[in-house]
Order: C-alpha cells, then sequence, then structure tokens
C-alpha cells in the first residue's frame, strides 16, 4: 500500500469571497486529502509563518508545503492544481509554460478586484460540511 501523501496548508484571506470559493473547490477535488486549510487571519498562520516573513508576504493564496516552502500568488495555485492531480495537473502544466512575471500580473489584477467582484465574508473559515470541518486549522 502506497505511504499517504504529507499534507501541506493552503492560508487563505478568509475574507474573500473568491478565497472560500477556491477552498471549496480544492476540498471537492482533494480526494488524496493533502490539503489543509487556515486563514491568514488565523493563530495557524502566526504560529507557523515568522512575523518578518508574515509582513514580506503579498496579501495571497499561500501553499506551506510539506518541505516547508512558502508559495505564493500564480506558484501557489500551479502548486495546489498539480497535487490535485489528472485534469488538473496538466492544466498547471500548461499554465507553468507562461511566464510567472505574466502569471502574477494576472493574479494580482484579480486580487486587486476579488472583493468588489466576489465579495466580502465575515466569517474566516468557508461553510463545509461537519465531515470535512476536521480539515481547518484555526
Amino acid at each position: 500500500m502506497p505511504a499517504a501523501p504529507e499534507t501541506e496548508t493552503i492560508f487563505y484571506d478568509g475574507h474573500c469571497g473568491l478565497c472560500h470559493r477556491t477552498v471549496q473547490f480544492v476540498l471537492k477535488r482533494d480526494s488524496r486529502r493533502i490539503f489543509r486549510y487556515a486563514p491568514l487571519q488565523g493563530t495557524t498562520f502566526e504560529q507557523r509563518v515568522s512575523p518578518a516573513l508574515r509582513s514580506s508576504l503579498p496579501d495571497s493564496v499561500i501553499v506551506l508545503t510539506s518541505d516547508g516552502r512558502l508559495l505564493t500568488r500564480s506558484d501557489a495555485i500551479l502548486h495546489i492544481y498539480s497535487r490535485l492531480g489528472g485534469v488538473w495537473n496538466a492544466l498547471a502544466a500548461v499554465m507553468a509554460i507562461i511566464p510567472r512575471p505574466i502569471r502574477d500580473a494576472a493574479y494580482d489584477f484579480i486580487a486587486r478586484i476579488r472583493y468588489s467582484v466576489f465579495g466580502r465574508r465575515s466569517e474566516t473559515c468557508p461553510v463545509a460540511p461537519a465531515k470535512l470541518r476536521e480539515r481547518f486549522d484555526p
């Protein structure tokens, strides 16, 4: 039997409607249970990422990989897709052809308009079925 994959953490803006939808998208497709989820505004982020590093990070989806790397912006999204496997891995491979500055510019544009298009949430954790709530950290 193959070993279970090591867990990685997706940190997301807990007040962003688009981020909530992204977490729900990944939860639905993460059949291997690779990812855990925690808001950027939460204690898990504060405990796992140093204050100096936190202050230098963009307001972005951030992935803490199993080997301790922090991925941001389009690199984080490509990593998530590649870990989901299947068609998402293929999409990540195609998107990786696009130079990072161009991918990040597109990511930054969406990040700038996300509240006006997708709304702002008062809760920091997306609504998830009870059986999935265990995958969320504060």
